[in-house]
Protein backbone atom coordinates (compact mmCIF):
# COMPACT_ATOMS: atom_id res chain seq x y z
CA UNK A 1 0.00 0.00 0.00
CA UNK A 2 1.31 3.39 -1.28
CA UNK A 3 1.64 5.90 1.69
CA UNK A 4 0.05 9.62 0.89
CA UNK A 5 1.99 12.12 2.71
CA UNK A 6 2.15 15.41 3.38
CA UNK A 7 5.21 17.52 4.44
CA UNK A 8 4.24 20.23 6.91
CA UNK A 9 8.00 22.59 7.01
CA UNK A 10 10.01 21.75 3.50
CA UNK A 11 12.93 23.58 4.71
CA UNK A 12 16.67 21.90 4.43
CA UNK A 13 15.92 18.73 6.56
CA UNK A 14 12.87 17.97 4.32
CA UNK A 15 14.49 18.54 1.28
CA UNK A 16 17.23 16.13 2.35
CA UNK A 17 14.96 13.17 3.18
CA UNK A 18 12.64 14.05 0.19
CA UNK A 19 15.28 13.14 -2.04
CA UNK A 20 15.16 9.76 -1.05
CA UNK A 21 11.63 9.36 0.13
CA UNK A 22 10.28 10.43 -3.55
CA UNK A 23 11.78 7.65 -4.79
CA UNK A 24 10.43 4.91 -2.68
CA UNK A 25 7.44 2.87 -4.56
CA UNK A 26 5.52 2.64 -1.23
CA UNK A 27 5.38 5.98 -0.47
CA UNK A 28 3.82 9.49 -2.46
CA UNK A 29 4.63 12.92 -1.10
CA UNK A 30 1.05 14.45 -2.42
CA UNK A 31 1.49 18.17 -0.88
CA UNK A 32 3.58 20.49 1.26
CA UNK A 33 3.16 23.08 3.63
CA UNK A 34 5.46 26.24 3.71
CA UNK A 35 5.65 29.54 4.69
CA UNK A 36 8.97 30.51 2.24
CA UNK A 37 8.10 30.13 -1.70
CA UNK A 38 11.76 29.60 -2.03
CA UNK A 39 11.74 26.16 0.10
CA UNK A 40 8.50 25.16 -1.58
CA UNK A 41 10.15 25.26 -4.75
CA UNK A 42 13.24 23.99 -3.88
CA UNK A 43 11.52 20.88 -2.28
CA UNK A 44 9.14 20.13 -5.37
CA UNK A 45 12.19 20.22 -7.60
CA UNK A 46 14.12 17.81 -5.32
CA UNK A 47 11.08 15.13 -5.65
CA UNK A 48 10.88 15.87 -9.36
CA UNK A 49 15.02 15.26 -9.72
CA UNK A 50 13.99 12.05 -8.12
CA UNK A 51 11.36 11.01 -10.60
CA UNK A 52 8.48 11.93 -8.30
CA UNK A 53 5.39 14.24 -9.10
CA UNK A 54 5.49 17.71 -8.21
CA UNK A 55 3.56 17.48 -4.88
CA UNK A 56 0.91 20.32 -4.29
CA UNK A 57 1.90 23.64 -2.52
CA UNK A 58 0.26 25.16 0.39
CA UNK A 59 1.53 28.68 2.31
CA UNK A 60 0.42 26.81 5.63
CA UNK A 61 -0.56 24.01 7.22
CA UNK A 62 -4.12 24.81 8.38
CA UNK A 63 -5.07 25.19 4.32
CA UNK A 64 -3.03 21.82 3.70
CA UNK A 65 -4.69 20.01 6.22
CA UNK A 66 -8.62 21.42 5.42
CA UNK A 67 -8.47 21.57 1.46
CA UNK A 68 -6.78 17.65 1.46
CA UNK A 69 -8.93 16.22 4.55
CA UNK A 70 -9.06 12.39 3.73
CA UNK A 71 -6.52 12.53 1.09
CA UNK A 72 -3.49 11.94 3.06
CA UNK A 73 -1.97 9.16 5.20
CA UNK A 74 0.26 10.58 7.47
CA UNK A 75 1.99 14.09 7.98
CA UNK A 76 5.82 14.56 8.64
CA UNK A 77 6.46 17.94 10.21
CA UNK A 78 9.75 19.56 10.00
CA UNK A 79 9.07 23.04 11.33
CA UNK A 80 11.04 25.16 13.33
CA UNK A 81 11.01 23.59 16.85
CA UNK A 82 8.68 26.34 19.09
CA UNK A 83 5.84 24.81 15.86
CA UNK A 84 6.45 21.19 16.72
CA UNK A 85 3.55 21.14 19.92
CA UNK A 86 1.21 23.42 17.54
CA UNK A 87 1.40 21.53 14.21
CA UNK A 88 1.41 18.24 15.92
CA UNK A 89 -1.59 18.69 17.34
CA UNK A 90 -3.45 19.67 14.14
CA UNK A 91 -1.87 16.95 12.33
CA UNK A 92 -3.20 14.51 14.90
CA UNK A 93 -6.92 16.05 16.00
CA UNK A 94 -7.21 16.33 12.24
CA UNK A 95 -6.96 12.48 11.67
CA UNK A 96 -3.91 11.58 10.62
CA UNK A 97 -1.00 9.45 11.88
CA UNK A 98 2.25 11.54 12.31
CA UNK A 99 6.25 11.68 11.91
CA UNK A 100 7.46 14.75 14.06
CA UNK A 101 10.90 16.09 13.54
CA UNK A 102 13.09 16.04 16.33
CA UNK A 103 13.09 17.61 19.02
CA UNK A 104 9.65 16.77 19.52
CA UNK A 105 8.14 19.82 21.62
CA UNK A 106 10.04 22.63 23.24
CA UNK A 107 8.26 22.33 27.49
CA UNK A 108 7.06 19.03 29.05
CA UNK A 109 3.57 20.88 28.80
CA UNK A 110 3.53 20.49 25.24
CA UNK A 111 4.69 17.40 25.77
CA UNK A 112 2.25 16.11 28.10
CA UNK A 113 -0.48 17.52 25.60
CA UNK A 114 0.79 14.87 22.75
CA UNK A 115 0.62 12.27 25.53
CA UNK A 116 -3.34 12.83 25.97
CA UNK A 117 -3.90 13.50 22.27
CA UNK A 118 -2.48 10.08 21.00
CA UNK A 119 -4.07 8.16 23.53
CA UNK A 120 -7.36 9.72 22.71
CA UNK A 121 -6.96 9.39 18.97
CA UNK A 122 -5.12 6.46 18.70
CA UNK A 123 -2.92 7.96 16.07
CA UNK A 124 0.40 6.77 15.37
CA UNK A 125 3.43 9.01 16.44
CA UNK A 126 6.83 8.65 15.62
CA UNK A 127 9.64 10.99 16.97
CA UNK A 128 11.91 11.46 14.04
CA UNK A 129 15.37 11.28 15.48
CA UNK A 130 17.79 9.20 13.39
CA UNK A 131 19.48 7.78 16.88
CA UNK A 132 15.79 6.73 17.75
CA UNK A 133 14.76 4.84 14.75
CA UNK A 134 18.39 3.25 14.27
CA UNK A 135 18.29 -0.30 14.34
CA UNK A 136 21.65 -0.48 15.90
CA UNK A 137 19.94 1.22 18.92
CA UNK A 138 16.99 -0.66 18.43
CA UNK A 139 19.66 -3.81 19.31
CA UNK A 140 21.50 -2.09 21.97
CA UNK A 141 18.19 -1.33 24.08
CA UNK A 142 17.03 -4.88 23.47
CA UNK A 143 20.18 -6.45 24.67
CA UNK A 144 20.86 -4.21 27.66
CA UNK A 145 16.94 -5.36 28.52
CA UNK A 146 18.48 -9.04 27.86
CA UNK A 147 20.77 -8.83 30.84
CA UNK A 148 23.85 -9.23 28.51
CA UNK A 149 25.71 -6.01 29.53
CA UNK A 150 25.18 -6.61 33.19
CA UNK A 151 24.07 -3.19 35.68
CA UNK A 152 24.30 0.45 33.81
CA UNK A 153 27.03 2.16 35.77
CA UNK A 154 27.53 5.02 34.06
CA UNK A 155 27.39 7.42 30.70
CA UNK A 156 29.92 9.61 29.31
CA UNK A 157 28.49 11.39 26.33
CA UNK A 158 29.81 13.98 23.91
CA UNK A 159 29.09 15.78 20.71
CA UNK A 160 30.69 19.09 18.54
CA UNK A 161 29.79 20.71 15.42
CA UNK A 162 30.79 24.01 14.23
CA UNK A 163 27.48 25.12 15.05
CA UNK A 164 28.23 28.64 15.42
CA UNK A 165 29.47 29.45 11.58
CA UNK A 166 26.76 26.98 10.11
CA UNK A 167 23.59 28.27 11.00
CA UNK A 168 24.92 32.10 11.31
CA UNK A 169 21.76 34.14 11.23
CA UNK A 170 19.26 31.58 10.86
CA UNK A 171 16.20 30.66 12.61
CA UNK A 172 18.48 27.81 14.63
CA UNK A 173 20.20 31.03 16.75
CA UNK A 174 16.78 32.92 16.94
CA UNK A 175 15.88 31.77 20.83
CA UNK A 176 12.18 33.10 19.52
CA UNK A 177 11.28 30.05 17.50
CA UNK A 178 14.40 27.59 18.56
CA UNK A 179 13.95 26.66 21.87
CA UNK A 180 17.74 26.41 22.27
CA UNK A 181 20.92 27.06 20.91
CA UNK A 182 23.06 24.25 20.07
CA UNK A 183 22.63 21.38 23.36
CA UNK A 184 18.63 21.72 21.88
CA UNK A 185 19.81 21.30 18.56
CA UNK A 186 22.66 19.20 16.91
CA UNK A 187 22.77 18.26 20.84
CA UNK A 188 19.15 16.70 21.04
CA UNK A 189 20.49 13.78 19.35
CA UNK A 190 22.88 12.89 21.56
CA UNK A 191 19.93 13.36 25.20
CA UNK A 192 17.59 11.51 22.65
CA UNK A 193 19.63 8.29 22.28
CA UNK A 194 21.00 8.40 25.97
CA UNK A 195 17.14 8.73 26.92
CA UNK A 196 16.62 5.85 24.76
CA UNK A 197 19.61 3.31 26.33
CA UNK A 198 20.16 4.91 29.42
CA UNK A 199 16.13 3.07 29.92
CA UNK A 200 15.67 5.23 33.09
CA UNK A 201 14.54 8.42 34.10
CA UNK A 202 16.85 11.12 35.14
CA UNK A 203 16.46 11.90 38.65
CA UNK A 204 18.77 14.62 39.54
CA UNK A 205 20.71 17.08 37.30
CA UNK A 206 23.62 19.82 37.36
CA UNK A 207 23.83 22.23 33.94
CA UNK A 208 26.45 24.98 32.83
CA UNK A 209 25.79 26.40 29.54
CA UNK A 210 27.86 29.26 27.35
CA UNK A 211 26.22 31.19 24.79
CA UNK A 212 30.15 32.78 24.37
CA UNK A 213 28.70 35.82 22.49
CA UNK A 214 25.43 34.87 20.87
CA UNK A 215 21.85 34.53 21.41
CA UNK A 216 21.47 30.90 22.25
CA UNK A 217 23.84 28.49 24.16
CA UNK A 218 27.09 27.27 22.22
CA UNK A 219 28.68 25.31 24.93
CA UNK A 220 26.80 23.22 27.80
CA UNK A 221 28.29 20.65 29.98
CA UNK A 222 25.52 18.51 32.14
CA UNK A 223 26.16 15.98 35.51
CA UNK A 224 22.90 13.90 36.16
CA UNK A 225 22.23 10.82 38.22
CA UNK A 226 19.28 8.09 36.90
CA UNK A 227 16.56 6.74 38.75
CA UNK A 228 18.44 3.68 38.24
CA UNK A 229 21.44 5.16 40.27
CA UNK A 230 23.64 5.38 36.84
CA UNK A 231 25.58 8.57 36.62
CA UNK A 232 25.77 10.44 33.12
CA UNK A 233 27.37 13.15 31.45
CA UNK A 234 26.68 15.57 28.73
CA UNK A 235 29.43 17.98 26.82
CA UNK A 236 28.45 19.81 23.89
CA UNK A 237 30.56 21.92 22.24
CA UNK A 238 28.78 24.20 19.10
CA UNK A 239 31.79 26.54 18.65
CA UNK A 240 34.22 24.43 16.60
CA UNK A 241 35.51 23.83 13.51
CA UNK A 242 34.06 22.35 10.28
CA UNK A 243 32.27 18.65 10.83
CA UNK A 244 30.23 17.29 12.96
CA UNK A 245 30.63 13.82 15.39
CA UNK A 246 29.68 12.08 18.68
CA UNK A 247 30.91 9.64 20.65
CA UNK A 248 28.12 8.03 23.59
CA UNK A 249 30.69 5.24 26.06
CA UNK A 250 27.95 3.56 28.03
CA UNK A 251 29.48 1.45 30.94
CA UNK A 252 28.07 -1.43 32.45
CA UNK A 253 29.70 -4.00 34.64
CA UNK A 254 30.33 -6.77 31.94
CA UNK A 255 30.28 -4.86 28.73
CA UNK A 256 31.33 -1.00 27.47
CA UNK A 257 29.18 0.05 24.60
CA UNK A 258 30.29 3.14 22.41
CA UNK A 259 27.56 4.47 19.63
CA UNK A 260 27.09 7.63 17.80
CA UNK A 261 24.06 9.72 19.00
CA UNK A 262 22.49 9.08 15.39
CA UNK A 263 23.13 5.24 15.77
CA UNK A 264 25.26 5.05 12.65
CA UNK A 265 27.94 3.31 14.27
CA UNK A 266 28.57 0.83 17.38
CA UNK A 267 31.30 -1.11 19.12
CA UNK A 268 30.73 -3.35 21.88
CA UNK A 269 33.14 -5.03 24.23
CA UNK A 270 31.64 -8.04 26.16
CA UNK A 271 34.25 -9.33 29.18
CA UNK A 272 36.75 -7.68 27.11
CA UNK A 273 36.24 -9.16 24.00
CA UNK A 274 35.49 -6.62 21.60
CA UNK A 275 32.71 -7.24 18.95
CA UNK A 276 33.30 -6.25 14.83
CA UNK A 277 32.11 -2.59 14.19
CA UNK A 278 28.88 -2.16 13.01
CA UNK A 279 28.00 0.65 11.04
CA UNK A 280 24.06 1.70 9.57
CA UNK A 281 22.21 3.82 6.89
CA UNK A 282 20.18 6.56 8.23
CA UNK A 283 18.90 8.97 5.86
CA UNK A 284 16.10 6.80 4.26
CA UNK A 285 15.77 4.84 7.92
CA UNK A 286 12.80 7.00 9.49
CA UNK A 287 10.70 6.47 6.69
CA UNK A 288 11.15 2.48 6.92
CA UNK A 289 10.66 2.65 10.21
CA UNK A 290 7.28 4.84 10.18
CA UNK A 291 6.35 2.54 7.65
CA UNK A 292 6.87 -0.68 9.51
CA UNK A 293 4.94 1.36 12.91
CA UNK A 294 2.05 2.33 10.98
CA UNK A 295 1.83 -1.56 9.52
CA UNK A 296 2.33 -3.23 12.95
CA UNK A 297 5.54 -4.89 11.51
CA UNK A 298 7.85 -3.24 14.52
CA UNK A 299 7.09 -1.56 17.68
CA UNK A 300 7.35 1.95 17.90
CA UNK A 301 10.84 2.54 18.97
CA UNK A 302 10.80 6.61 19.11
CA UNK A 303 7.87 7.04 21.03
CA UNK A 304 6.10 10.13 22.62
CA UNK A 305 6.87 8.74 26.09
CA UNK A 306 10.48 9.12 25.67
CA UNK A 307 9.64 12.82 24.01
CA UNK A 308 8.17 13.25 27.25
CA UNK A 309 11.15 11.80 29.09
CA UNK A 310 13.41 14.20 27.05
CA UNK A 311 11.19 17.00 27.27
CA UNK A 312 11.57 16.88 31.05
CA UNK A 313 15.39 16.38 30.98
CA UNK A 314 15.96 19.45 28.60
CA UNK A 315 13.70 21.43 31.07
CA UNK A 316 15.88 21.07 33.97
CA UNK A 317 19.01 21.78 32.18
CA UNK A 318 17.67 25.32 31.15
CA UNK A 319 16.58 25.48 35.19
CA UNK A 320 19.86 24.25 36.36
CA UNK A 321 22.19 26.35 33.53
CA UNK A 322 19.60 29.71 34.10
CA UNK A 323 21.05 29.25 37.99
CA UNK A 324 24.56 28.38 37.11
CA UNK A 325 24.58 25.44 37.87
CA UNK A 326 22.38 24.94 40.69
CA UNK A 327 21.57 21.40 41.28
CA UNK A 328 17.96 20.57 39.86
CA UNK A 329 15.45 16.87 41.71
CA UNK A 330 13.40 16.16 38.22
CA UNK A 331 9.69 15.61 39.36
CA UNK A 332 8.42 13.37 37.00
CA UNK A 333 4.74 12.78 37.33
CA UNK A 334 1.99 10.25 35.59
CA UNK A 335 1.33 11.90 32.02
CA UNK A 336 -2.28 13.23 32.55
Amino acid sequence: MVLRLGVIGAGLKAADYARGWAAMDDVKIVATAEVSEVSRKRFADTCEAAGAPRPAEYPDAETMLAALKGQMDAVYVSTPHVFHGANALAVIEAGYDLLLEKPMVTTVEEALALVEAEKRTGRTVVIAFQGGLSPLVHDTRDRARRGEFGELVSVSASIWEGWKNNYAGQWKQNPAISGGGFMFDTGAHMMNTVCVLADAEFARLSAYASNRGIAVDLATAVAARLSNGALVTFNAAGDGPPGCASAITFFYTKAIVRIDAWGKWREVSIGGIAEPREEGETRDTPMHTFQAVRNGRLANPSTIANGLRFARLWDAIKLSASRDGEAVTLEVTAPR
